[in-house]
């Protein structure tokens, strides 16, 4: 610790009658006498009174806070008279130990405020006495009840949310239903993403349904989902034949099926696995598009492929909703108008499964984006109308012509894009994407192929470019450039988990600005550092309490990749407004990931993340939206008892304290992990439990 109130004296190298020196009891002078605390008096020169014995006495102390050192006396007995010429010198030599003596001490200080200082054993002893630590009443476990109470905010006026009406329990503010239906119904663009203005922004909490528990640890929340959380039957009706959900008792059971797969889910992967190389490590990533309960991407986490599905928040009311509550990444989004959020060359698979989208429609446009998203090499799998028309038309109920003409588009599409299909099979075709663009004998200068301009993966970062949504282009992206036509475009990557650990594609080629191997290998040395002082400020970090993880300003994914497990799993968030884009390193690690603009709702129900981590979201957000704004988001977002880590600077801190201080948050400020003096801090937060079901009138619209 730096040193604080650095006091120096020096003491007379000669001591005559008349001055004075230190004492227990203060400055007295010479040839007094000094009252023993008893009473008793002492002879001059005792340890209970003062020195009065003439002499010569040469020391040099310096006091830190409480603590003094001194050097040893330069003589313990000198004469009683010395010439001038020895007083002038020990006078210099005196002072030349004073000046070196603050300069010590000084670079000593310094160096302790950088951070850095932690070798240092008063610093050490300092940094122990005042390190902030957990407050006890911070739990982290689960109780599903008692409302806690919040940390002191130094008698602040805090703002108080008041909880909004039961109503609002499921509202998602960017796919509400109602004005869902004020936009055109033409390429889906009413299920698109329409976020509210400023003036119909909800201020207020979002309520747990009544009787809300925790979900079940996973594997088990694969197949079981308490009904409380999520009280909607229409699926367990509607999709009774395929065994999607089943209501038994008070929890839902999910078997595994789909709709093409009402057998399980286990057994129609293991059909994919038998062309795809799912076993090796090849396949990470997948996309899947109408991904109903996400069936599919659940059972694809036992063969270590991690899955982003989506599906529209539309009739099959809480799809999505119940795969996040089974621990399954899942977002609410639809292929319509609008580009994926997510970078190109990403996903190693992407899957539709009779997701009712169409693929022959406008161009072949929504075949491109998958297209771009998809990884040299990766494979796309349909399986569903119109594959293998001829014998299942009468079933579909649907004319044969209709389907033979979907399916004529989609292959003309597929070889267009230079997909080579590669296995056809009852209801499943399976296309591969080509490694580069000189492996691809059917594209021929004379072929009419629309080409988009943007040559950089990664250009369409301003898909939510000042609040406003890129469109979708019927257009072929480019292939990167490659020397050989064995060679993969983009860059080969590792069969997972090397892929995890080794250098990124893009980071190798230089493709994101600032970053090369040496500070991408120090920023992954960093994470590894907070995530170990993490896991000391909370305990339950990797023991599985936590399984959806969000992280809100993901960087290179360094964090997520600190706390990869088999128990959790992370949506690496990359803001749209950051300076550069990272999201395709993040994929490139095989972690999952999505753009978007925190100035705006995420595209999610309420209470679907175990776990937020939000890394210099708010210094990054200054000045573009309201903090508020972000911090209602985040407690729509969290589940009760989900636990907040911010790191920021101490600055911004406070005020996110003051703000969540009316949230019904429990916090506690804790300094970085390199000292007190670091002006960087971390706050930890954990929402309280509560449910709605208040009958009043005191929710607020």
């Amino acid at each position: 610790m730096a040193a604080t109130g650095v006091f120096i004296y020096v003491m007379k190298t000669r001591i005559q009658d008349g001055d004075q020196v230190e004492s227990r009891s203060g400055f007295r002078p010479i040839g007094s006498r000094v009252r023993h605390p008893r009473g008793k008096r002492r002879r001059p020169g005792r340890l209970a009174g003062v020195v009065v014995d003439p002499g010569s006495i040469s020391s040099v102390g310096v006091r830190i806070g409480k603590t003094t050192i001194r050097t040893p006396p330069l003589a313990h007995r000198m004469a009683i008279k010395s010439s001038s010429g020895e007083g002038r010198t020990r006078s210099s030599l005196t002072i030349i130990i004073v000046v070196g003596l603050c300069c010590f001490f000084y670079v000593l200080g310094a160096w302790q405020r950088s951070g850095f200082g932690k070798g240092d054993s008063i610093a050490l002893q300092v940094t122990q006495q005042t390190e902030c630590t957990i407050s006890p009443n911070l739990n982290f476990e689960t109780h599903h009840g008692g409302s806690g109470s919040l940390s002191d905010l130094g008698g602040s006026e805090v703002k108080t949310f008041e909880a909004c009406r039961d109503r609002y329990t499921d509202y998602t503010p960017c796919q509400d239903q109602k004005r869902a239906m004020t936009f055109p119904r033409d390429n889906m663009i009413y299920r698109e993403r329409h976020c509210p203005p400023d003036k119909e922004k909800l201020y207020c909490l979002i309520p747990a349904p009544k009787g809300y528990v925790a979900p079940f640890p996973w594997p088990k929340s694969r197949d079981y989902v308490p009904y409380a959380n999520v009280p909607y039957k229409s699926l367990t009706v509607e999709k009774a034949v395929q065994n999607w959900v089943q209501y038994e008792g008070n929890v839902f059971r999910f078997p595994g099926g789909g709709t093409q797969f009402p057998q399980g889910a286990d057994k129609y992967i293991d059909q994919l696995a038998s062309v795809i190389p799912i076993a090796n490590g090849t396949v990470r990533t997948a996309l899947d598009t109408g991904c109903g309960v996400a069936s599919w991407g659940a059972y694809l986490l036992k063969r270590n492929v991690l899955a982003m599905s989506f599906a529209p928040r539309d009739s099959h009311e809480a799809q999505v909703q119940f795969a996040l509550e089974r621990g399954v990444p899942a977002v609410i989004g639809v292929l319509g108008s609008i580009k994926l959020p997510y970078p190109s060359r990403a996903f190693d698979m992407a899957h539709c499964s009779r997701c009712l989208i169409p693929w022959g429609a406008n161009d072949g446009i929504y075949m491109m984006e998958v297209d771009r998203v998809l990884r040299p090499g990766g494979y796309w799998v349909l399986s569903g109308p119109p594959i293998n028309w001829k014998s299942n038309h009468q079933a579909w109920q649907r004319p044969k012509e209709d389907l033979s003409e979907e399916q004529r588009k989609i292959e003309e599409i597929a070889k267009l894009l230079c997909w080579e299909k590669v296995s056809e099979k009852g209801e499943i075709a399976i296309w591969r994407k080509r490694i580069n663009a000189e492996s691809c004998p059917g594209r021929q200068d004379e072929t009419p192929i629309n080409v988009c301009k943007a040559t950089n993966p990664d250009d369409h970062l301003t898909h939510f470019g000042d609040l406003r949504y890129k469109k979708m282009e019927s257009c072929v992206n480019q292939y990167p450039e490659v020397s050989s036509a064995d060679e993969v475009a983009g860059g080969e990557l590792k069969p997972f988990p090397q892929r995890l650990k080794a250098i990124p594609p893009r980071i190798a080629s230089g493709s994101v600005p600032d970053f090369s191997v040496k500070s991408y290998q120090e920023d992954v040395k960093l994470w590894q550092k907070h995530v170990r002082a993490y896991k000391k400020i909370n305990k339950l970090l990797d023991t599985g309490r936590y399984r959806n993880i969000m992280d809100m300003n993901a960087g290179l994914g360094s964090f997520a990749a600190a706390i990869e497990s088999p128990k959790l799993w992370v949506m690496n968030v990359v803001p749209t407004i950051a300076e550069m884009s990272t999201l395709g390193v993040i994929y490139e690690r095989g972690l999952i990931g999505i753009y978007h603009d925190w100035c705006e709702a995420f595209s999610t129900y309420p209470r679907t993340y175990d776990l937020i981590h939000a890394n210099g979201v708010f210094s990054l957000y200054r000045n573009k939206c309201k903090m508020e704004d972000i911090l209602l988001e985040m407690d729509r977002i969290l589940r009760p008892e989900g636990a907040v880590i911010f790191r920021d600077d101490v600055d911004v801190l406070i005020k996110v304290k003051k703000i969540v201080g009316g949230m019904r948050w429990n916090i506690k400020l804790v300094d970085h992990e390199d000292g007190p003096l670091v002006p960087e801090k971390i706050l930890v937060a954990v929402k309280q439990y509560w449910v709605g079901g208040n009958k009043s009138k005191k929710g607020k619209q």
